[in-house]
C-alpha cells in the first residue's frame, strides 16, 4: 500500500510526544526530560517512562535512607503520609523493602538492537555534525535519508547492502516497505519504540525539525520521518526487531517489582512516592517557617531612599549574593527573569554568530546587534588587536593540526611548546588565571566601546524575519512590564540590571552554567538592553504619563554576575560624574559581598580551600582538570514569588528561585499571571531536569565527565559512541559517587497573593494547573488578605489551610 505522507507524519508526531526536545550543548536549554508525560499524574508518568526509556523515576533507597538519617524527613510527616495511603510498617522495614525491590531491578538487552543503535549513532553523528569534522559527510544537502542511502553500501557493519539501488528511493517508500508486514494499528507503537531507543539523537532531530536550528537545518535537512526510515531499514538489514514484543517497554522485570511495592490507596501510589512526598513536605515546612508573616509589600518600610537597587536573575545562585549585598548596606535587591523581559536575537560585537537570548518558550521579537559608540575612537583598540590575533592564531593552529600534510611535522615541532602549556595549566592553574585576568584588564570589554542598537532601524529585507531594534512603544512596554512585575513605585539614584554568566575552561557543559532564561547564554546583553531602554528620555517621559515617576537623578546601568567567582562587573561607561561617589561605594559593597558569597559557596565544594575563597574560585575558572567549577543550580527546591520582605535576612542556602512581586500594585493579577505562566513553568523544567538527572544519571543525565566525549559540536556521548546524552553530568549533581549534593525534590512554589487571585489564574490556564494537579510541583499561597496564612493547593482548584509545623533540626 502507499502511505499518505501527511498521515504518516501525524502518526510519527504523536509517537514523538513522549521524547523531549534536546538543544545543542553550546546553547544548553534546560527541560523536563519527561515533558511528554506532564498530562499524567507523576507516579503514572515515571512508571510509563521507566517502561519506555528504562530510567528510574524515584531516588534510590540509599538516598532516602541518607535523608532520613540526616533528619531531612520529618518522622511525623512521614507517618502521616504513610497513614494517608494505609501503609503500615516502621521506616527501617520500608527502606529494606524498597532496597530489596531495587536489587531485583533488571534491564534486558537484545544484541541485534544494540548493534542497530551503535551503527545508527555513528551515521547520526556524521550527518548532524555542526562544524567539528574537518571532512564532513558527503551529500548532506540532500537530507539524511538520501545521504545515508548513497553511502551505506560502503559500511562494513552493514554487509547485506551492496548498492543504493537495493534500497527504496524515498524515506516514505522505505517506511512503506518495512511497515507493510504490520497492521496500521501497530505503527504508532513501533514508531514510539524506535524513537525512544535513542532519545538523545531523537530529541535533537526533533528540535532541529521544529525550526530552532537555523542555517544548519536549512543546509542539512533532517526529520523524524527520515530518521525512522533509516532506522527501520537498518533494522531489517541487521536482522534487528522492528516491532517490540507485545507488552515490551524496555523495563525488564521491574514492572512486577513496581506493583509489589505499590500499596492500596489513591490509585496505587508507589511507596517511593510516599517517601518523596514526605521529604518534600518536610522541606516545605522549613521554608514556610522562614517566611516573614508580617511581610506586606515590596516597598521599603522606612522613608530612606535605597543607595542603589540591584535586579538579579531569579536564579538560585542569585539568592546567595543578594543576601550579602543587602547585609553590606542600604541596598535593595530584586528578582526578575534573567532575560529581563526582552525577547531578542543578539549578535555581539566582533562576532558573526547570532543567539536567541530568551527562554525557549518565547520567540525572539527583535534583532539586537552591538555597534561602536559614537564617542569612542574609530581606530582599533587593544581589544580589536587581541581579538584578531587570537582568532588568527586559533585558525592557524587548527589548520596545522588537521592538515594531513602538516599534522605530523607540526606535532614534532610543537610538542615541547604544547607540553609546557599543558604542564602550566595542570600544575599552576592559579597562575594561568592571573595571566588571563591581566589580559582581560588590558583589553577593554566590548561593553566599554560599543552599545546595543535598541532603536528601530529599517524594516527587515529579504529572508530576515526579525526587525532590527524596537519602536518607542515596544521599549516602553518592556520597561513598564519590568516595573509592573516587580511592583516598583520608587527608584534609587542607581538601578543595576544584573545578568549572570559563568567562567570555566575545558568544560563542554559551560553553557549549562549560564543563564537559562537566555537559552544558555550570558545575561549581560539583555541587562544592557533594558538599561539602555530605561535611560531613554522619550521612554521615561511616556512612563511618567503611565504612572511611573522615574526621578531625573536615577541612572540605569547593567552588570553581570560571574556565578563561578561571584564577581559583579558593572557596565558604567555612561554614568555621569554626579554619580561617581555612589558608584564607588557600590563597587566596595560588591567586593565585600563577593568575598562573603564565595566563602559560603566554596565551603560546599569538595576539595576546595576555604582559606582564600576568592582565590579558590578563580583557580576553578582556569583549571582545565576541574570537573566541578561550580554547583550551578544544584540544590534548587523552591520558587518564591513575592516581595523581598518575605525572605529578607533569611538564609535559603541557594535553594530558592526568587521573583519579586507586589500584589498591591497588581489589582488585575496580570503581572502574577505572567510570572506563573512564564518563569514558574521554566523553573519547573529546571527542577525536573536536576531531579531526574540525579535519580538516574545514566538515563536522564550524561554520566561522568571523565568518560565523556564531545560529538559534532552538538553534545556528548559516553565512550566512543552511542546515544547523545541529554542531561547534566554526574559532577554537577553529586559530591561523591554515592553522595548526592542535589536533593532530588520536586519544586515547591510559594506565592504571596490572595488565594482567589491564584485560583483564577489556574482556572484560566489549564496547562499550568495540570502541572500542580498531577504532582509535578506543589503550590502554597501565603494570603496577605488572611493575615499571611498559608494555604496548600490540593488539586482541582481546592485549597487547604496549612498548620505550620515546627522546624526540624
Amino acid at each position: 500500500m502507499t502511505l499518505e505522507r501527511d498521515a504518516l507524519t501525524d502518526s510519527i508526531d504523536r509517537a514523538a510526544e513522549t521524547v523531549g526536545s534536546v538543544w545543542p550543548l553550546h546553547s544548553f536549554v534546560t527541560a523536563n526530560p519527561l515533558a511528554g508525560f506532564e498530562d499524567q499524574p507523576f507516579h503514572r508518568a515515571v512508571a510509563e517512562a521507566e517502561q519506555l526509556f528504562g530510567g528510574r523515576g524515584y531516588p534510590h533507597p540509599t538516598v532516602f535512607r541518607q535523608a532520613w538519617e540526616n533528619g531531612q524527613i520529618d518522622p511525623d510527616v512521614l507517618a502521616a503520609e504513610l497513614d494517608a495511603h494505609d501503609v503500615s510498617g516502621d521506616p527501617e522495614t520500608l527502606l529494606e523493602e524498597m532496597t530489596a525491590a531495587e536489587s531485583r531491578r533488571q534491564t534486558e538487552t537484545d544484541a541485534a538492537a544494540e548493534t542497530l543503535d551503535r551503527v545508527l549513532s555513528k551515521w547520526l553523528a556524521a550527518f548532524l555534525d555542526q562544524g567539528q569534522a574537518q571532512w564532513s559527510m558527503p551529500g548532506r544537502d540532500q537530507g539524511f535519508y538520501a545521504a545515508w542511502r548513497a553511502l551505506v553500501p560502503h559500511d562494513d557493519e552493514v554487509p547485506t547492502c551492496e548498492d543504493p539501488a537495493d534500497l527504496p528511493e524515498s524515506p516514505t517508500t522505505a517506511l512503506d516497505t518495512v511497515l507493510s508486514e504490520y497492521p496500521q494499528g501497530r505503527w504508532e507503537a513501533i514508531f514510539e519504540h524506535h524513537l525512544a531507543a535513542l532519545p538523545g539523537w531523537t530529541g535533537f532531530i526533533k528540535q532541529r525539525a521544529d525550526g530552532h536550528a537555523g542555517p544548519w537545518q536549512e543546509a542539512h535537512p533532517v526529520s523524524l520521518l527520515e530518521y525512522l526510515a533509516v532506522r527501520l531499514t537498518l533494522a531489517e538489514l541487521l536482522d534487528a526487531p522492528v516491532a517490540p514484543d507485545e507488552g515490551e517497554h524496555g523495563a525488564g522485570d521491574h514492572e512486577a517489582d513496581t506493583d509489589e511495592i505499590a500499596r492500596a490507596g489513591d490509585e496505587d501510589v508507589p511507596l517511593p512516592e510516599m517517601w518523596l512526598t514526605a521529604w518534600e513536605k518536610s522541606y516545605r515546612a522549613r521554608l514556610l517557617d522562614q517566611i516573614d508573616r508580617e511581610a506586606t509589600t515590596s516597598q521599603s518600610t522606612d522613608d530612606q531612599r535605597p543607595a542603589a537597587q540591584l535586579v538579579f536573575c531569579i536564579d538560585t545562585r542569585s539568592e546567595v549574593i543578594r543576601r550579602h549585598v543587602e547585609a553590606a548596606g542600604p541596598y535593595e535587591t530584586h528578582g526578575y527573569a534573567g532575560f529581563f523581559g526582552v525577547p531578542m536575537r543578539y549578535e555581539a560585537y566582533d562576532s558573526d554568530v547570532e543567539v536567541d537570548a530568551c527562554p525557549p518558550i518565547v520567540d525572539p521579537q527583535h534583532r539586537v546587534t552591538e555597534r561602536r559608540r559614537s564617542d569612542t575612537d574609530a581606530r582599533k583598540t587593544p581589544r580589536d588587536w587581541w581579538s584578531q590575533l587570537t582568532t588568527a592564531g586559533r585558525k592557524h593552529l587548527k589548520s596545522l593540526k588537521t592538515n594531513v600534510a602538516a599534522a605530523f611535522t607540526f606535532v614534532e615541532g610543537g610538542g615541547s611548546a604544547y607540553g609546557g602549556a599543558m604542564a602550566a595549566r595542570t600544575l599552576f592553574p592559579s597562575t594561568v588565571a592571573d595571566v588571563s585576568g591581566a589580559i582581560d584588564d588590558w583589553t577593554p570589554d566590548h561593553a566599554e566601546i560599543c552599545r546595543p542598537t535598541v532603536d528601530r532601524c529599517a524594516d527587515p529585507e529579504g529572508d530576515e524575519p526579525l526587525p532590527q531594534g524596537m519602536t518607542l512603544e515596544e521599549k516602553v512596554s518592556y520597561a513598564e512590564t519590568a516595573f509592573d512585575l516587580m511592583g516598583w513605585e520608587e527608584f534609587a539614584r542607581l538601578v543595576v540590571f544584573t545578568g549572570h554568566a559563568s567562567e570555566t575552561t575545558n568544560n563542554p557543559f559551560d553553557s549549562s552554567l549560564d543563564c537559562g532564561a537566555c537559552a544558555g547564554n550570558p545575561g549581560g546583553p539583555n541587562a544592557r538592553v533594558l538599561a539602555a531602554i530605561c535611560n531613554d528620555e522619550d521612554v521615561r517621559a511616556t512612563l511618567r504619563e503611565r504612572g511611573f515617576d522615574v526621578p531625573a537623578d536615577t541612572v540605569f546601568l547593567a552588570g553581570e554576575h560571574n556565578t563561578t567567582t561571584d564577581e559583579i562587573a558593572l557596565f558604567d561607561g555612561h554614568v555621569p560624574e554626579s554619580h561617581a561617589s555612589d558608584l564607588e561605594r557600590l563597587r566596595e559593597v560588591l567586593e565585600r559581598a563577593r568575598a562573603a558569597a564565595a566563602a559560603e559557596r566554596t565551603a560546599s565544594m569538595p576539595g576546595s580551600d576555604p582559606a582564600d575563597a576568592v582565590r579558590e574560585t578563580e583557580r576553578r575558572t582556569a583549571d582545565w582538570a576541574e570537573t566541578r567549577p561550580e554547583w550551578g543550580l544544584a540544590g534548587n527546591a523552591s520558587f518564591v514569588i513575592g516581595p523581598r520582605e518575605l525572605t529578607e535576612g533569611r538564609n535559603l542556602e541557594g535553594r530558592a528561585f526568587l521573583h519579586s512581586y507586589d500584589w498591591t500594585t497588581d489589582p488585575d493579577g496580570e503581572a502574577l499571571e505572567a510570572i506563573v505562566t512564564g518563569p514558574l513553568v521554566v523553573t519547573q523544567w529546571i527542577n525536573n531536569q536536576y531531579y531526574f538527572a540525579t535519580v538516574d544519571n545514566g538515563v536522564y543525565g550524561s554520566g561522568s565527565k571523565v568518560t565523556q566525549n564531545p560529538r559534532g559540536n552538538v553534545g556528548v556521548v559516553q565512550g566512543n559512541g552511542g546515544d547523545l546524552m541529554t542531561g547534566l553530568p554526574l559532577q554537577s549533581l553529586m559530591a561523591a559517587d554515592d553522595q548526592p549534593y542535589h536533593q532530588p525534590l520536586r519544586l515547591t512554589a510559594v506565592i504571596h497573593a490572595p488565594v482567589d487571585r491564584v485560583t483564577e489564574i489556574l482556572r484560566d490556564h489549564a496547562a499550568v494547573g495540570e502541572l500542580f494537579d498531577n504532582g509535578w510541583l506543589s503550590l502554597t499561597v501565603v494570603d496577605p488578605e488572611q493575615e499571611n496564612e498559608p494555604f496548600h493547593y490540593q488539586g482541582d482548584l481546592e485549597w487547604e489551610p496549612q498548620v505550620r509545623e515546627p522546624i526540624v533540626h
